[in-house]
């Protein structure tokens, strides 16, 4: 009887002991899973705020451009307030804003061509190197939010971590896609040395 009852109670204290080991792991993983997801949000609010940066300096290159080309100025104008988004929260609409930038600074680039004057503008020079700036800024943040979307994944997709994200609704992040438009721009690195 006395080992009965020994068997008894070490069996639920083994019990007690495996509840509060899982309870425990279900409560770090959820912090992992909630911390991840913060760094998601942060990463992208951190690119919005570069990507507006950005577009103020598209702005005032449009501004500058003004005094030399009127039309142009006016059409980069309204091409800029029909395509910036100020309130930027997934990687969709930060792959978009990375698009039309990348077409604004295009036509923007044409027109300073055309211009020398407006190419040569101390002004117009110091705005473009803050342009620079801004997008390695964007490149940085991107990486970031790539990486800590790569962990989120991870821990949404293993097991047994995959368990508590399903119960507690968190899902796989989104990656920021690479601008196909300015990869084939990238020269032929192969073809100029006859590879």
């Amino acid at each position: 009887m006395e080992v009965l009852l020994i068997i008894v109670i070490l069996l639920i204290l083994g019990l007690v002991v495996l509840a509060i080991a899982i309870a425990a792991y279900f409560v770090m993983t959820q912090r992992k899973l909630v911390s991840l997801d913060e760094l998601c949000k942060n990463a992208t609010s951190q690119i919005a705020v570069q990507l507006n940066s950005r577009w103020d300096a598209v702005q005032a290159l449009v501004k500058m451009t003004a005094q030399y080309a009127k039309h142009e100025s006016e059409t980069l104008t309204q091409v800029i307030n029909a395509r910036r988004i100020s309130n930027i929260q997934t990687p969709q609409q930060i792959n978009e804003q990375q698009s039309a930038l990348s077409e604004v600074m295009g036509r923007l680039m044409a027109v300073s061509e055309s211009y020398p004057n407006l190419k040569a503008d101390s002004m117009f020079m110091k705005t473009m190197d803050g342009m620079k700036e801004y997008e390695e800024n964007v490149r940085m943040s991107r990486m970031v939010y790539n990486d800590t979307a790569t962990k989120m994944n991870r821990m949404v997709r293993q097991w047994p971590s995959s368990m508590v994200a399903s119960m507690l609704h968190f899902d796989e992040k989104e990656y920021l896609k690479v601008d196909e438009e300015k990869k084939t721009g990238y020269p032929d690195i192969d073809g100029a040395f006859g590879k």
